[in-house]
């Protein structure tokens, strides 16, 4: 393992918070690191429109952005280096390739909707239906289905 300075975009978000019975703010920034600079602005763009939507955070969007930077860090000539030198440290993957697999059609989607029994029905064992939501899933697991409380 070498060591190299690799880029990075660092996002800054720069908030005021009001903890919960308290009319005054406290203001806060904490930072995130992205390899791309169009990964950091979608984060950015994501965080903001979600933390406007609460009562109790206010965002300085002229303090908040995403900026170019530099890391030093261990670099490995191939995926099998890495994984010769994490063999010790758990069960370690690759990331995902930068072609990403092309969305089911819609047909294919209702037809195979159309032959699963609901997760209730088969006791939580994938692959089942909850709605139009497919849980894909060894069949051999049982599945965490996670449901919004009304």
């Amino acid at each position: 393992m070498d060591v190299a300075w690799i880029p990075v975009f660092v996002m800054t978000l720069s908030e005021c918070v009001a903890p919960s019975g308290k009319t005054v703010c406290q203001p806060s920034q904490f930072e995130l690191q992205f390899l791309t600079q169009e990964e950091c602005e979608l984060a950015l763009e994501q965080l903001v429109a979600l933390k406007e939507e609460s009562d109790s955070v206010i965002v300085n969007a002229d303090d908040s952005h995403c900026a170019p930077s530099a890391r030093q860090h261990g670099i490995y000539a191939s995926a099998e280096a890495i994984a010769d030198a994490h063999r010790d440290s758990g069960a370690w993957r690759a990331p995902p390739g930068d072609e990403a697999s092309p969305p089911p059609s819609r047909v294919a989607h209702e037809e195979r909707l159309a032959q699963l029994e609901t997760c209730d029905e088969t006791g939580g064992r994938a692959p089942c239906k909850i709605g139009e939501i497919i849980i894909e899933g060894d069949p051999e697991t049982e599945v965490k289905i996670w449901q919004q409380r009304k």
